[in-house]
């Protein structure tokens, strides 16, 4: 069995100022997303579409806003609603952690909205455009989860060489954390990454997204402990499987609009 490490969660401290591994986990997201959009720039069927680094600076200033306050009203309210009406201030504490990203996967739909408005770009366009750069910023951010010792799986046998020993649990769990950072993040980033490497349809790449995160954190659920848990048909589903499921249906159904029209279309459509 393995030892959960238990570092610091502060990185380093500047006086007063305390810089936490969970806020620099987003910083690394945030700075992906413009490589990996200016790298996306440099495909002939984006370029086609008069996407430029401006835009992707434009989208960033949104992007973090949707994220970080739809992340977090996610979190008091699908989450822990009846403990942040008890403890209000702790809302803003988001240096402790607790970011739901279904909060602020909306949270980002509705700022790249208000932005793809302003920009005068198609909606379908911006979505389509953002995904690829999505799951390594969501590994992040679950990485800085195992580093808060978030998250902690469920029960794992001893046997398992990957089973980890939780601060303050006496039982082995599985490292959730780790594997939905590498299977809702890091394998979802390389499937979705080759598929938008080609021209598609408009929204398919964004629908792709919507479904493989929606399976993906569907499976990734029964190693987490659950938040809590609902039984629906006589069966028993976690609050993230129940976020998830909707997201498959959705992504399924906008994937088969995106594919009546099998012809890609250029911005000028």
């Amino acid at each position: 069995m393995l030892i959960h490490p238990n570092p610091d969660p502060v990185a380093f401290a500047l006086g007063p100022l305390k810089i936490h591994w969970y806020g620099l986990m987003y910083l690394v997201a945030f700075t992906q997303f413009v490589l990996l959009g200016r790298y996306r720039l440099r495909l002939p069927h984006v370029a086609a579409k008069g996407w430029t680094r401006e835009h992707i600076d434009d989208m960033l200033f949104y992007g973090v806003l949707g994220v970080v306050l739809g992340g977090r009203l996610g979190e008091v309210l699908f989450y822990g609603l009846p403990y942040y009406l008890e403890h209000p201030l702790e809302i803003l504490m988001v240096w402790k952690g607790g970011m739901s990203f279904h909060g602020g996967f909306l949270g980002v739909l509705i700022a790249m909205a208000l932005w793809a408005r302003r920009a005068n770009m198609h909606l379908a366009d911006v979505y389509d455009f953002i995904a690829p750069l999505v799951p390594l910023g969501y590994a992040a951010g679950r990485i800085g989860n195992f580093i808060n010792h978030e998250l902690p799986g469920r029960l794992a046998s001893p046997d398992l060489p990957w089973a980890m020993i939780w601060p303050g649990q006496a039982l082995p769990v599985h490292p959730s954390p780790i594997y939905q950072a590498l299977v809702d993040g890091v394998l979802v980033f390389f499937i979705l990454w080759w598929f938008a490497s080609k021209a598609r349809p408009r929204l398919a790449v964004g629908s792709l997204y919507v479904i493989l995160y929606g399976c993906t954190r569907f499976l990734t659920e029964y190693f987490r402990t659950p938040d809590y848990e609902v039984n629906v048909l006589g069966l028993t589903i976690s609050a993230g499987q129940m976020l998830s499921f909707p997201m498959i249906i959705v992504g399924g159904v906008l994937m088969l609009l995106a594919y009546r029209n099998t012809r890609p279309i250029s911005k000028s459509a």
